[in-house]
């Protein structure tokens, strides 16, 4: 179960539920990132070697190849991917510590509102893949711990560069 409150555009506060682990991670903007009452933040790890990653697959996109793409090239640069399938734990796992970056594409705003506002609570950073301001009603996410963010994006860039050929 997930839950993201928005006020103005902007996620104010974000409820997820995962029954599995009995796991209840929430966040209040300006208040912290919590899992089960106790604050959460997100790894220090600073190099995309050391990383462990994570990213989705959702059925119905049409850039399934652009994100096979990207997958190989993060495999072998960083510790390695999961690919658990749901996009708001996987971002509840940026928050947590447990992954150093998380990114999809085309998923919608209930899948990444609340975890979202968890990975900024919990001092990590959340754009799109090109590195502008996330935007909860766009279609892609890039979430990471702040560390290895910069370095992820030149990788998107340079996969997308590479597919679009000589300018």
């Amino acid at each position: 179960m997930t839950l993201g409150l928005a006020y103005r555009g902007e996620i104010i506060a974000g409820v997820v539920y995962d029954p599995v682990h009995d796991e209840l991670f929430t966040a209040e903007r300006g208040v912290g990132a919590y899992l089960n009452n106790k604050r959460i933040y997100v790894s220090k790890t600073a190099s995309l070697s050391e990383s462990l990653l994570a990213t989705g697959f959702p059925p119905f996109a049409s850039n399934h190849d652009l994100n096979l793409e990207f997958y190989l090239r993060f495999t072998m640069l960083s510790h390695g991917i999961r690919r658990a399938g749901s996009a708001a734990l996987d971002l509840c796992s940026v928050a947590a510590g447990r992954f150093e970056g998380f990114w999809e594409l085309k998923l919608n705003p209930w899948d990444k509102a609340a975890g979202s506002l968890l990975v900024t609570e919990a001092g990590g950073r959340v754009t799109d893949l090109e590195g502008r301001p996330f935007n909860v009603l766009g279609d892609e996410v890039f979430a990471s711990n702040g560390l290895v963010h910069d370095e992820m994006i030149k990788v998107f860039s340079l996969a997308r560069a590479e597919r679009r050929g000589p300018s």
